[in-house]
């Protein structure tokens, strides 16, 4: 996506505001509890189709400005996420700045919580990168605008199955206007990054007989994946270049840009990553002119919002299936807009989703 710039001004701060104003962010809210050392941001980008719903992410950031931009950049990208979706949700993310792994504990993400539920429903988190159903059941302790539960509690437990099948369903899809048709039954996908989504993923891939390449900073997680699934391991830095058919971007952001756009020998770009291009314009143009088919980000992983979607207004899993399932249509229809109108399919489907989130401010302009 397009950077978000903050002005410098003394060297130590930035103006936010000025920030913000490209972005149309209805509200941050920046919490801050030195007892559980919680230091968090959230970020509500635009409520007219309902309450903000995002995942909560935990990451250490150098720098503080890094995990507003995040907040930022990630709200912003729930919000079309969901309004693709057609889903009657808002755009909202939440980032706690700290390592997982050393700095999380049950009395952080119970403050946490805590300003959750001062935002009275405005606001629904769930599980992100660096949190777990484990920490939603203790934010769940001090709030009830929480979703990604366990199974045992009524929630829908672990959304990456769903995500990773709603990736699957986009990958056939962006297939099908590839190639005119959608079986990757013999094609060579590159799979970079292995998590949960990730290794979801290469389960669909592999029963269609596809021929996988893998890279991951995990070498235990790629030797099994390889035994599991006989897949080949490259390393991060060669998975860019290889001759294959389709690219899968399945870790963190930023990956397609200036160094890496001009490796690439696929016809399909389509994965699970968050904010894969570095900018929305010129790096989403650059694909267009390649000839190379992209899934835009936020459409092909719709699958884990609309499975905490369904929790929040009554868990059915078969039903989170089936309308994860429509992102294959969703694709196809986005392709179509990109081609009719002569622009790349990012923001075609910025389009697409801004046209329904304008048709229902006729109806309420915020949650």
């Amino acid at each position: 996506m397009a950077e978000i710039q903050f002005e410098t001004k003394p060297a130590t701060q930035f103006e936010l505001f000025a920030g913000l104003e490209s972005t149309s962010h209805e509200q941050i809210v920046f919490c801050q509890d030195n007892a559980t050392g919680l230091k968090a941001i959230i970020a509500i980008h635009n409520t007219v189709l309902g309450p903000g719903l995002g995942g909560t992410r935990m990451w250490y950031y150098e720098h503080e400005k890094d995990a507003v931009r995040d907040a930022l950049r990630l709200s912003r990208g729930m919000t079309y996420k969901a309004a693709v979706a057609g889903l009657n949700l808002g755009g909202a993310k939440a980032v706690i700045i700290g390592d997982p792994k050393t700095q999380k504990s049950e009395a952080l993400m119970r403050k946490f919580g805590r300003f959750v539920n001062n935002l009275n429903g405005k606001y629904i988190t769930a599980e992100d990168v660096g949190t777990t159903t484990k920490d939603m059941e203790y934010v769940n302790m001090e709030t009830e605008h929480v979703v990604g539960l366990p199974e045992s509690m009524g929630g829908g437990g672990d959304p990456s199955p769903v995500t990773a099948y709603g990736t699957y369903m986009g990958i056939k899809a962006s297939a099908k206007q590839a190639y005119g048709n959608d079986s990757l039954a013999g094609k060579k996908v590159a799979v970079m990054g292995i998590g949960k989504v990730g290794w979801h993923l290469l389960e669909y891939l592999h029963k269609e007989g596809v021929k996988l390449f893998i890279a991951d900073i995990n070498e235990s997680i790629l030797k099994q994946a390889a035994d599991e699934f006989g897949a080949t391991v490259v390393s991060l830095g060669e998975i860019y270049g290889l001759d294959v058919d389709i690219f899968a971007p399945c870790a963190l952001g930023g990956i397609l840009n200036d160094q890496t756009l001009p490796q690439l020998k696929c016809s399909v770009i389509a994965g699970a990553a968050n904010n894969q291009l570095e900018d929305e314009t010129i790096h989403g143009n650059i694909i267009k002119e390649k000839g190379i088919v992209y899934a835009p980000d936020f459409v092909i992983n719709a699958g884990g919002l609309i499975n905490v979607y369904s929790e929040y207004t009554g868990y059915v899993r078969e039903r989170a299936m089936a309308q994860t399932e429509s992102i294959y249509q969703t694709i196809l229809d986005i392709n179509k807009l990109a081609i009719d109108a002569n622009i790349n399919t990012q923001i075609a489907a910025i389009k697409h989703a801004e046209k329904r989130i304008n048709d229902m401010m006729l109806v309420h302009s915020t949650y």
